[in-house]
């Protein structure tokens, strides 16, 4: 006991958006839930779901093995078209396990074959966004369900969209695709084949489709900043989300340069293309940020922002309601100034209604004297007929007397036998 009543008291900080900050004065040992994380996280594995979009041709399957360093794509077998050809946009689905330095990563590839490449693309959106949504239900249906120990989740992380190097501007079919799912998943669009573009068509060509973007109001993913990160993280997110679109060139190659280095790239009777040079496309910056600093975020973005709100309508659309009041945080300072202005909003409509009240009584009052003054003036005005009758009955009566005859008519005698004498 003794130890602790000598122990010393952790010194406090000024109050910070509510909350009492304390530097302690000696270990704890609670700095090391960071370690145990980390350490769960290994043993248990990661997983990460990312689609890929775009026009046949454009290099999404070797994006995708250039992006992990595997052959996860086989060979593609390019079969002539017949009629038993699929004329919709098919989902394909690619599951692999990797691992590197003993960290195990499940990865899903969703690829989208046969979107943009049929005569009418008005509706190759719907297939998507329905697989999308699919995987949105299928984890709702396993969040309500009674055991939920082995939750499996397949939802879409990050979706690459692949732009044709055209050098204009986004197609109307980009448009249409970003705008209907750029509320349902993380979209970064990338520019594929970008060698077959220079540097300064490259430029103008991303400035004209940040413009298409901001103009029709498409949101694409972009990287948050924490304040637990120093300044070179924040450069380096910076400088990652500057090259948004990514302009990317994918090969799972290994050549051989004029100064005797062997690189993936793809090699050009002018020169030789290298896919991790950062000065020849942003391929690099791509894979930073899906892989190494973003692969979390996507994942915290599709399940806090994305998922949440399509879970919010779906529940809504169902006839579910909830009362926002309950389990709300509530601050003291804010709870007595709602209570005040609830207290005073009160007391304006006590005082309204008192004056309603007093005004209706003014006019009931109001309406009794008035009739009260008119049965008086009736009462009134009896009285005084009934006077000036009397008073003219009076002066009758004076005139007569005056002039010597009765006040009343003499009566009649009755004739009949008297009796003598009298």
């Amino acid at each position: 006991m003794a130890d602790y009543a000598n122990s010393p008291v952790p010194s406090s900080k000024p109050l910070t958006n509510g909350t009492l900050r304390k530097k302690l004065q000696g270990y704890v040992g609670f700095a090391n839930l960071p370690n145990q994380v980390h350490r769960k996280s290994v043993k248990k594995g990661f997983n990460f779901t990312i689609m890929v979009v775009g026009e046949s041709g454009l290099g999404k399957s070797t994006l995708v093995n250039t992006l992990f360093n595997a052959p996860l794509y086989p060979p593609k077998e390019h079969a002539p078209l017949t009629e038993d050809s699929p004329k919709t946009v098919g989902i394909q689905v690619l599951s692999t396990d990797i691992e590197e330095n003993g960290v195990r990563l499940k990865l899903n590839v969703v690829d989208t074959p046969g979107f943009g490449d049929f005569i009418n693309n008005e509706d190759s959106w719907k297939p998507i966004l329905q697989t999308i949504e699919g995987r949105f239900d299928a984890y709702l249906d396993q969040e309500n369900r009674v055991n939920r120990s082995k939750i499996t989740d397949t939802r879409v992380n990050a979706c690459l969209y692949f732009i044709a190097p055209t050098g204009h501007s986004l197609k109307a079919l980009d448009i249409e695709f970003m705008k209907r799912l750029h509320n349902k998943v993380n979209l970064i669009p990338v520019i594929a084949k970008s060698d077959t573009m220079t540097n300064e068509e490259i430029a103008a060509f991303k400035e004209r489709i940040l413009l298409d973007i901001a103009h029709h109001d498409i949101k694409i993913y972009h990287a948050q900043h924490y304040d637990s990160d120093d300044l070179e993280t924040i450069n380096e997110t910076k400088d990652v989300m500057s090259k948004i679109p990514f302009a990317i060139v994918g090969s799972d190659k290994v050549i051989e340069t004029p100064d005797g280095r062997h690189v993936r790239g793809r090699k050009y009777p002018w020169g030789v293309i290298e896919v991790d040079n950062e000065d020849h496309c942003d391929f690099v910056k791509l894979r930073q940020m899906l892989v190494r600093t973003h692969m979390e975020e996507l994942k915290e973005f599709t399940n806090d922002l994305h998922y949440e709100n399509y879970r919010t309508e779906k529940l809504i659309a169902m006839g579910y309601q909830q009362d926002n009041s309950v389990f709300r945080e509530v601050d003291p300072i804010a709870k007595l100034e709602e209570e005040r202005a609830m207290h005073e909003a009160k007391l304006v409509k006590m005082e309204q209604d008192m004056k309603h009240v007093f005004q209706q009584k003014v006019q009931e009052k109001e309406a009794k004297l008035t009739q009260s003054e008119a049965e008086l003036y009736a009462k009134h005005k009896e009285m005084k007929d009934a006077l000036e009758k009397q008073r003219l009955d009076l002066e009758e009566k004076k005139r007569r007397i005056e002039q010597g005859r009765p006040t009343t008519p003499e009566k009649t005698k009755k004739k009949g036998f008297g009796f003598a004498g009298k």
